[in-house]
């Protein structure tokens, strides 16, 4: 298996040590983005089916639900990158074994999780409920969401993430893409049956039918794709190579556990962020969850982008090519801040006409452009702080990321809500991300440029 494995991964060794900057960042960088586009879409196609409806609560339900699906990350991040960090660096020091033993328990890892993760919500869904910010109105709809999402979801949810991450490690960005495309793909071809009166009108049930339905596909064609590739990859899912050994565990929790803990920060932050909002009614909850997915899709694209090239750095920072690093990080940053930045003034002065994509309701227009005027405005400076921690993830820098993770929420964005909904009654709260954003961006390029001179 590893003399076979060993010729094919030459010529992955050629696109990680010698294709020119810019044609390897793409190369990785571009399936994944587009992975994180569909990603996107199929997020706001249970956001724009269920909007059709023209009803508020129904809306609304799904902006509630979105923190505990948003937890499904930190399972997602503490095996997907933590193993997918280990592998690429074990590949960069060519350690064939820690990377098959590495990808074995971050996939067992994964499932156990998801397992549990159902379990817990079914148990405490009342007392959750009532977390989220779930009124007499939204409950019940809120509740059949989750029910699909992640009493019956979250293992196959979780999954096919992970996997996606395992099969990028070693340089497979358009396998894992497709992987990750054709579950989306198909909860947007299923959603309009699922939900519309001229299907099974569900409503947002239905928008969570379809993506536990998709889910499962999704985690077919990985396994489809390994077991037709056995022999000839090194992400390993038997069962015997699935056990515990101290350097692998520490070695994937190192980088795993502060990228978990990021996102259950940023659970924590929609959380609260819900909770003010859900005071000024329905109509604001679904303007700020509209808001919200449509900033998505640039944020998606950065964090895309950053998880795509996180292979190559892992790879040269292992294999001690340093400089080879730094060029693909510098490259990085300005194609990425670019972008982000014409996309921001897009947003800004088309606000109205995009959230009106979503429901024609003046009030939740009104509400979703003022939001998306303030969302919009983080962009170029969350994408510099998304590169950033994808280049710590990939060395192996697990408390860097975790510090990042504790000032973005802890010390600047949830004491920014508070304030700014007190000095901005509603409003205020679009812009707690933006003030946050600038100051990590700039913290990023210090510790960058320290990482750069030090390495």
């Amino acid at each position: 298996m590893k003399e076979v494995f060993l010729l094919e991964h030459s010529e992955k060794t050629v696109l990680f040590e010698e294709a020119p900057i810019p044609k390897a960042v793409m190369t990785l960088a571009v399936p994944t983005i587009i992975s994180s586009l569909v990603m996107v879409l199929y997020n706001l196609a249970d956001t724009y089916f269920v909007g059709m409806l023209g009803n508020p609560v129904e809306n609304a339900a799904v902006t509630l639900a979105a923190p505990v699906l948003l937890a499904f990350n930190a399972v997602n991040n503490l095996f997907g990158v933590g193993s997918s960090s280990m592998m690429s660096r074990a590949l960069g020091k060519k350690d064939l074994d820690t990377v098959y033993k590495s990808s074995a328990f971050g996939f067992y890892c994964a499932l156990i999780s998801g397992v549990a993760f159902s379990a817990a919500y079914t148990v405490f869904s009342q007392s959750l409920l009532v977390i989220l910010g779930a009124s007499e109105e939204t409950v019940a709809a809120t509740r059949e969401y989750l029910k699909w999402t992640v009493t019956c979801g979250a293992a196959p949810a979780i999954l096919n993430v992970v996997l996606a991450y395992l099969v990028r490690a070693e340089g497979a960005s358009l396998h894992a893409s497709i992987g990750t495309m054709s579950g989306c793909l198909l909860n947007i071809l299923l959603d309009p049956v699922f939900i519309l009166p001229w299907g099974l009108d569900m409503g947002a049930a239905g928008a969570g039918l379809a993506t536990f339905l998709s889910n499962c596909v999704a985690c077919l064609y990985f396994f489809i794709l390994l077991f037709v590739r056995r022999g000839k990859t090194c992400v390993c899912i038997l069962p015997s190579m699935f056990r515990f050994q101290r350097a692998i565990a520490l070695g994937i929790c190192g980088v795993g556990i502060p990228a978990a803990i990021q996102n259950l920060l940023n659970v924590t932050g929609m959380t609260v962020l819900n909770n003010f909002t859900s005071s000024f009614g329905p109509d604001a909850v679904a303007a700020m969850g509209i808001s919200q997915k449509i900033n998505m899709i640039p944020m998606y694209i950065a964090l895309g982008f950053s998880q795509g090239i996180m292979p190559l750095v892992s790879y040269n920072y292992a294999s001690g090519d340093r400089g080879r690093m730094k060029e693909t990080v510098l490259f990085s940053v300005k194609l990425s801040i670019s972008f982000m930045a014409a996309v921001a003034a897009v947003y800004y002065f088309c606000s109205g006409g995009l959230i009106s994509l979503f429901m024609e309701n003046e009030a939740i227009i009104a509400y979703g452009s003022r939001f998306l005027h303030g969302l919009c405005l983080a962009l170029p400076f969350l994408c510099m702080d998304f590169l950033a921690v994808g280049v710590f993830q990939a060395c192996g820098m697990g408390k860097k990321s975790l510090v990042f993770a504790l000032l973005r929420k802890i010390v600047l964005e949830i004491p920014a809500l508070v304030i700014l909904n007190k000095l901005f009654p509603l409003y205020g709260l679009a812009y707690a991300q933006p003030a946050a954003e600038v100051i990590l961006s700039a913290a990023a390029v210090m510790v960058l440029g320290r990482i750069f001179r030090t390495h």
